[in-house]
């Protein structure tokens, strides 16, 4: 099975009930469940609750602990408000009886109205940049070993970023960073489906863009990176057919806490959603990586 059909069949989530459904994780080893894949899990549940015609446009969660990708995670959703035109659903993901994420997401009945949109950055073209798996390919014998397997695996995404050199050369630098992304293959035509890897995709990379501010990576031993919070915005109607540009920025590192932003734009310049979120970004002394 491609990645791309294995994260399909995991936003796939089972129907147990009513309102509950189960979730499960890949099996590739690692030891924490992808906030990317509760979100886009969580969301696919909310979207199942609600009539057809109405779309999400917002959604806020808070990571609580990490999920364990050995067993399922169970999606209760709760009606909370349905509106004229508005329609609000909680999410609560449980595992082991504990809950580790909880999630807000509202939805709207399309309707026209006034238009504006911040402007594309200017950056070049994904056909003019090397996919970041084949620049990484070329170096797998030089780079440490979680590098190694991350950078080796086939991805359901492929991601371009415009500069990589942020990993070559180890220099603090503006926090910013702009990344194309596309589906290695075809989505189905179901709108949920897209939404759904939109907000798969949406926490890549983004806490990491505050480390760009620091000269260090997510792959840092001394460094303890988490995703606390996240939100992400869709502004309009969209499908992953084609690529997005993912733009990201860090405004804010504290209490060893990042805060980044995201803006993700259609390959014609359209600002499809925003993202924020806040993330532990925790910097182990060197004393406790001996232990």
């Amino acid at each position: 099975m491609s990645a791309l059909k294995s994260v399909l069949q995991i936003l796939d989530i089972e129907q147990l009930d009513d309102s509950l459904f189960r979730g499960t994780s890949p099996q590739d080893g690692w030891q924490r469940v992808y906030g990317g894949q509760v979100l886009g899990q969580a969301l696919m549940a909310a979207i199942r609750m609600v009539p057809p015609t109405r779309i999400a446009h917002s959604l806020h969660g808070y990571f609580l602990i990490g999920g364990d990708p050995r067993h399922p995670i169970l999606y209760e959703v709760e009606r909370t408000r349905d509106g004229g035109s508005f329609s609000t659903r909680r999410v609560k993901a449980i595992q082991h009886g504990r809950m580790i994420f909880v999630m807000g997401v509202s939805f709207h009945d399309p309707e026209p109205g006034l238009e504006h949109s911040a402007q594309m950055p200017d950056v070049p073209a994904p056909e003019d940049l090397r996919s970041a798996n084949e620049v990484f390919a070329a170096l797998l014998d030089k780079l440490p070993e979680n590098m190694r397997a991350y950078w080796s695996r086939e991805r359901p995404i492929d991601m371009r970023p415009v500069d990589l050199t942020r990993y070559m050369k180890r220099e603090a630098r503006e926090p910013a960073q702009y990344i194309w992304l596309k589906p290695n293959g075809t989505l189905p035509d179901a709108p949920a489906v897209h939404q759904s890897m939109l907000a798969y995709a949406s926490d890549f990379t983004l806490l990491d863009t505050a480390l760009i501010a620091h000269g260090k990576v997510l792959f840092d031993p001394d460094m303890q990176l988490a995703s606390l919070d996240h939100a992400l915005w869709i502004h309009r109607p969209f499908r992953w057919d084609d690529w997005i540009l993912y733009a990201q920025d860090s405004p804010s590192g504290s209490g060893s806490r990042g805060f980044c932003r995201g803006a993700l734009y259609s390959r014609d310049g359209k600002l499809i959603a925003s993202t924020a979120q806040e993330g532990l970004m925790r910097q182990r002394m060197t004393s406790d990586l001996v232990k």
